[in-house]
């Protein structure tokens, strides 16, 4: 049985940055009362810290619902919800006046050092479902504090944690020596302090993702420096992104601007290279070392951008099922597997996949992606929403979908695979299944387009179960056994179009009728009967595309000032 007095008790919300302070509005909409745990002293304490650069994402996305509500309630007004705002306008517009409203819920300078089951370490079975959550607090004044909680919502991020500049995931021999040279974000080179110490420099930026991009166009405005640009993959492939096509228009027009640079000569590529080693050279300057025994010489500073990863050290008396590779809850790794999944694929998912043997404690926000990048604010948004429900016992309301994505994905940015039927539809999908050739020698059709194609092509020799596909839009080529059977696999799990040459229903090429209940004789379930249908069926011709898109201008958002700095 519970404990008598679990009810009165608060969901302690670690962390009061954007999925933070949005688990507390949604647990106290929902009736519940939350206490905001931030070991800052503000609002968006790591927000704060790249205050200068530019998000890829609208307003429009990044105001989680229930704190849209309570914030309006205060008077607050909704920036211009088509504006694109900096790390500073996220805070200034939003998460401050979003703690103002929670009040005293919030306590800064608070951090947590540990959370346990009350009276029991790790190892004790008996009461783990009974009894409540015990969170250590260490406050700014040194002072300590235990806090008895029904609910833990870990929504601390990783921002403080960035993975090191060494290949194999442990700082490079030298790295922690060379600390004074070496910076691990984006640079803010409209301080005129940070500006000068890049200026006229040799800089090399280390990363692949976005952060990277970014630091490397900031750089090339700052007059005489010279640029090293070291990437662990081989070559640069689809590091530029979708660029027009990118489903999120100005994280594209970023790539665009970073590929320019390079083919300017702004930015000399080093790839393949894993760093091994930092050593300094007679005059004081870095030099980099990898296995294969390469060197980058002479460096002054390195930009360190290589992602980041959980802080799970202060959680190790909670019973946490965490994907060995990712370090995220087992049942969301599958659907957020940056080797098949971008963020605008990730099928929108809840309480459900987030739930660890430790009843009541959830990891939510970037933290529960572990080490996958592939995060977006209202995914979020849409975590803690089920969450706050399924605490509150609406467990029709944890397990209901509310975020609804863009068709092909909010910033899918590889590129679409496009099906151009007869009829003059055309649908789009990041991943095929090619299913029209035998299975000992795979055919693979040569399609007009598809060499430029960066999204997943897989044949259907290759394929093997579902999960990794969830909530994606696939296309399905072929008519014959293997399509049909792929496609009504993927059907529960995905959004599937079957795309065939023929104009006779796949399955049915004895040309009786296609039927959507009962099959006669002479014909095959059409794949949208009831129970096992792709979306639709049709004849098609397939290409390869990306689909033009426009980049928006970047305004001031309404009421709150631009940043004084400059924004790359």
């Amino acid at each position: 049985m519970e404990w008598a007095g679990m009810s009165e008790l608060p969901v302690v919300v670690v962390g009061a940055g954007p999925i933070g302070l949005a688990a507390a509005s949604e647990v106290l909409e929902r009736g519940l009362e939350p206490v905001v745990l931030e070991r800052g002293s503000q609002a968006g304490a790591s927000v704060a810290q790249w205050n200068h650069v530019r998000l890829f994402s609208q307003w429009s996305e990044l105001v989680d619902p229930a704190a849209g509500r309570l914030l309006e309630a205060t008077g607050w007004e909704h920036p211009a919800a088509e504006d694109y705002p900096t790390g500073q306008e996220w805070v200034a517009c939003y998460l401050a006046p979003l703690a103002a409203a929670l009040g005293e819920r919030v306590r800064f300078g608070a951090e947590v050092v540990g959370v346990a089951r009350r009276g029991r370490d790790r190892v004790v079975d008996h009461g783990r479902d009974t009894e409540p959550l015990t969170v250590h607090v260490r406050h700014a004044d040194g002072r300590e504090e235990l806090i008895t909680a029904r609910a833990v919502i870990d929504a601390s991020g990783t921002w403080t944690n960035p993975n090191p500049l060494g290949g194999d995931g442990l700082p490079a021999l030298g790295e922690r020596a060379a600390a004074d040279r070496i910076t691990y974000q984006v640079p803010d080179l409209g301080d005129p302090v940070v500006r000068e110490r890049f200026a006229g420099r040799h800089v090399a930026v280390a990363g692949s993702g976005h952060s990277a991009l970014t630091a490397l166009v900031a750089l090339t405005a700052v007059a005489g420096t010279r640029i090293s640009w070291i990437l662990r993959r081989g070559s640069v492939g689809t590091t530029f992104g979708g660029g027009e096509a990118d489903q999120l228009p100005a994280r594209g027009a970023l790539g665009l601007r970073a590929k320019e640079a390079v083919d300017a000569g702004l930015v000399q590529i080093v790839s393949g290279f894993r760093t091994e080693a930092v050593t300094r050279d007679e005059q004081g300057r870095l030099v980099l070392r990898s296995g294969d025994g390469r060197t980058v010489e002479a460096v002054d500073e390195v930009v360190v951008v290589t992602g980041f990863r959980p802080d799970l050290s202060w959680l190790s008396e909670l019973r946490l099922e965490l994907d060995a590779t990712l370090q995220a809850p087992v049942a969301l790794a599958p659907l957020i597997d940056p080797n098949v999944h971008s963020c605008g694929t990730v099928y929108p998912h809840g309480a459900k996949e987030l739930a660890h043997p430790e009843p009541n404690v959830y990891l939510a926000g970037m933290k529960s992606y572990g080490r996958a990048p592939t995060f977006l604010a209202m995914t979020g948004y849409e975590q803690v929403r089920s969450i706050a429900a399924a605490l509150a016992g609406d467990h029709e309301a944890a397990g209901r979908v509310e975020l609804v994505l863009a068709e092909t994905g909010v910033c899918g940015g590889a590129g679409l695979f496009v099906v151009s039927t007869d009829s003059g539809e055309e649908l789009s999908a990041p991943i095929v299944i090619a299913a029209t050739g035998a299975f000992t020698s795979p055919y693979r059709p040569a399609l007009p387009g598809l060499d430029e194609f960066t999204g997943t092509v897989l044949h259907s020799g290759d394929y093997r179960e579902p999960s990794p596909f969830a909530g994606q839009r696939i296309v399905v080529v072929g008519a014959a056994n293997s399509a049909v059977q792929i496609a009504i696999d993927l059907a529960p799990h995905a959004r599937v179009t079957l795309a065939t040459r023929s104009a006779t229903p796949p399955g049915n090429r004895s040309g009786g009728t296609c039927t959507s209940g009962s099959p006669s004789p002479d014909s095959t379930p059409c794949p949208s009967a009831p129970g096992c249908a792709p979306s639709r069926a049709c004849p098609s011709r397939t290409r390869a595309a990306t689909a033009p898109r426009s980049t928006p201008a970047h305004q001031t958002s309404a009421g709150c000032s631009p940043p004084s700095t400059a924004t790359p």
